[in-house]
């Protein structure tokens, strides 16, 4: 499978589904075994499915957590994509970038989130 425009909004539609979806099947579906996730370019990187999982079930609120996610796919080098992805919820909101690498069978060998929030009153993020 080659990786492009029409493959990466694929992978990102399945990601809404899986965080929508209770547990953590849906991650086999995603990334491969070995794959590497960072939720922030400041955080150790998690390793393969065993840490992916119990990190994504401890970061979300369940299957019937409120948000709407939109993105647009920046770029796609070879193997290598960038999204860029806008999630409201009731609460917050938030701009990321996401940059992923991905195996010849559409599934992510890496991830790595780059997360933005919008300034606190404060002046502050």
């Amino acid at each position: 499978m080659t990786t492009d425009r029409a493959s990466v909004e694929h992978w990102v539609a399945g990601y809404v589904v899986a965080w929508r979806t209770a547990g953590t099947a849906p991650l086999s579906d995603l990334f491969t075994a070995d794959a590497t996730y960072s939720p922030s370019p400041w955080a150790s990187p998690l390793r393969g499915l065993a840490e992916i999982g119990p990190w994504w079930e401890a970061e979300r609120d369940g299957p019937d957590e409120e948000f709407t996610l939109t993105h647009e796919v920046v770029a796609v080098d070879g193997s290598t994509a960038v999204v860029r992805v806008a999630v409201e919820y009731p609460t917050s909101r938030w701009r990321d970038l996401w940059v992923m690498t991905f195996a010849p069978d559409g599934r992510a060998t890496s991830f790595e989130e780059w997360p933005f929030a919008p300034a606190q009153p404060d002046g502050h993020a």
